[in-house]
């Protein structure tokens, strides 16, 4: 008798099996502007948010494994007058997006400031569309994205439709308010917890710890 095994039902099961592994991945698409914006509030110039040891504890606590996390940016742009105050946030942000380039598994996408507004450019779109194509794409299976911004709603639905899993994470100060009573929702503080939830919000409160910030 031959040694080569030729069994189709066993043929299909390896086959299946690769198909479960790729439905397990799971992504993290992060509005990096936001975070950033959000962190500085709470923590001010003279500290930063550690964000990977920040991606530790959220997986910790949300008992996930990212498979890759989408992190999208701009830097913002010197003033022409430059005070104490503007130099301490620009090294305080180049300092927090260094520390997100270094993270294993992430990907940093960095858009860019219009020379009239300062406003920024290409990020938000950016973020929107690879959340859609990717998951047309069959890239992952479970989507979590953290952004306080209401905008990448209907992106959102979209992934709902294609029958992924979506998840909403904010910290505190940046929580995207309508998206809770569609989508599940994770809000982190470093405070005393201040939000009430209304009926219908699909949310719930988790802590971390302050001591995850370096000195700038």
């Amino acid at each position: 008798m031959s040694k080569t095994n030729t069994n189709p039902i066993i043929q299909f099961t390896k086959v299946t099996k690769k198909i479960n592994l790729q439905s397990q991945k799971t992504f993290l698409f992060i509005d990096g502007s936001n975070l950033y914006a959000g962190q500085y509030e709470l923590f001010g110039p003279h500290h930063y948010l550690n964000f990977q040891i920040f991606i530790k504890q959220i997986e910790k606590k949300l008992r996930v494994k990212f498979s890759k996390i989408f992190f999208y940016a701009s830097y913002s742009p010197k003033p022409k007058r430059s005070s104490q105050k503007s130099k301490n946030y620009l090294k305080n942000e180049g300092l927090f997006y260094k520390n997100v380039k270094n993270t294993p598994n992430s990907i940093f996408f960095k858009g860019y400031r219009s020379k009239t507004s300062g406003k920024e450019k290409e990020v938000d779109v950016k973020l929107a569309v690879d959340i859609v194509n990717l998951a047309h794409q069959n890239r992952y299976n479970r989507l979590y994205i953290m952004s306080g911004d209401a905008d990448f709603m209907h992106a959102l639905f979209i992934v709902k439709k294609l029958q992924k899993q979506v998840n909403i994470v904010c910290i505190e100060g940046k929580i995207m308010h309508k998206a809770t009573f569609y989508f599940n929702t994770s809000i982190f503080f470093f405070n005393k917890i201040n939000y009430k939830a209304h009926k219908g919000q699909k949310i719930r409160y988790l802590k971390l710890p302050k001591t995850i910030t370096n000195k700038t």
